[in-house]
């Protein structure tokens, strides 16, 4: 177990490598690592080194990076959350309801030009946090009113119900001002395009304490994956953990999309594989679905940036072809194994 942890670090770091090195300027892996070393050890930089290159590296694909491994790690998680407290290796935080919540939210800010004092451009990821995170808990209230004991299908089936009313109001909304619409559909699309260290700084301790908070109750999502009923005789406060983590891997997707959009199916193929590889203690699969998550973001938004440039793709395109057939690999398997 240890090794292969160790591979899907030594992976992960690979990946970020490749992400910071690869675009229209080349920058070799030695140099990469000489710009870092000067600008976080004060290290003197070798000859050769141009001025714009440690710009390009350090203000541009850095930042840019790991956002996207940070993107990446949060949705993972809360992918493997989801799929655990939900049983269901098809469910995410977008199924119920998170992604559209969102997408309403950044809607509001960018047809009306909302703006909040003090935060400036915080704005817009501050509402699509707010805005998912209300849509999860008014799905999850409605679906413990209809049934106390918040049956998985009812959760799922009320978090679609919502999710496709909103984006309704969302697609209404957009339609009736045109002049908007491409910058709304493209936030939709997801893009990591002029993020800045200030993402970064803001998204990372989110991840970090969000992980750290779903990997305390990791004893109690081990017992869940066997079934409620077995959970139950076990001592687990059902309706309460639900209820926990549910609104926890909201708000770790709801932070991730919030600043760079909405990015499909990574929340679906990471854990996924995770527990392929790794098996289903959730203590491993929580923080490797951080890694491998990451990883595959990282890799996603390399070929939105370069593959057609110097156009650049959204990167939720891109997941969008790895995933779904993914998705579709998923549910034909598991269907031909009940049969």
């Amino acid at each position: 177990m240890k090794t292969k942890v160790i591979v899907a670090a030594s992976a992960a770091l690979a990946a970020l490598m490749l992400g910071v090195a690869i675009g229209s300027v080349g920058i070799a892996p030695g140099d990469v690592l000489r710009i870092i070393g000067h600008k976080v050890f004060g290290m003197g930089l070798a000859e050769g080194i141009k001025p714009t290159t440690v710009t390009i590296l350090w203000n541009l694909r850095l930042p840019r990076a790991l956002l996207a491994f940070i993107a990446g790690g949060a949705l993972s998680v809360s992918g493997a959350v989801m799929q655990s407290v939900l049983r269901n290796p098809l469910a995410s935080s977008y199924t119920i309801g998170v992604s559209s919540g969102a997408s309403f939210g950044a809607c509001l800010v960018i047809l009306y030009g909302v703006t909040i004092p003090l935060i400036g451009s915080l704005t817009l990821p501050l509402v699509g946090f707010a805005f998912g995170l209300g849509t999860i808990v008014l799905a999850i209230s409605f679906a413990s009113r209809l049934d106390r004991n918040m049956e998985n299908n009812t959760i799922i089936l009320v978090g679609m119900v919502f999710s496709l009313f909103v984006n309704a109001v969302t697609t209404l909304m957009s339609a009736l001002s045109k002049e908007h619409m491409q910058r709304l559909i493209y936030w939709q699309m997801g893009s990591f395009s002029m993020k800045d260290w200030q993402a970064v700084y803001t998204l990372a301790p989110i991840l970090a304490v969000g992980a750290a908070f779903v990997l305390y109750f990791n004893r109690e999502l081990d017992m869940m994956t066997f079934g409620e009923e077995q959970a139950k005789t076990m001592g687990v406060d059902l309706k309460r953990v639900k209820w926990t983590l549910l609104i926890a891997a909201a708000a770790i997707t709801g932070s991730a999309i919030a600043f760079v959009g909405i990015i499909g199916f990574v929340d679906l193929v990471a854990p996924h594989i995770v527990r392929k590889v790794f098996g289903s203690s959730h203590r491993v699969v929580i923080p490797v679905s951080v890694l491998v998550g990451g990883a595959f973001m990282v890799v996603c938004d390399l070929v939105a940036r370069t593959v057609a440039s110097p156009s650049e793709l959204p990167v939720g395109a891109v997941t969008a072809l790895v995933g779904a057939p993914f998705f579709a690999y998923v549910y034909f398997s598991r269907r031909a194994r009940r049969c």
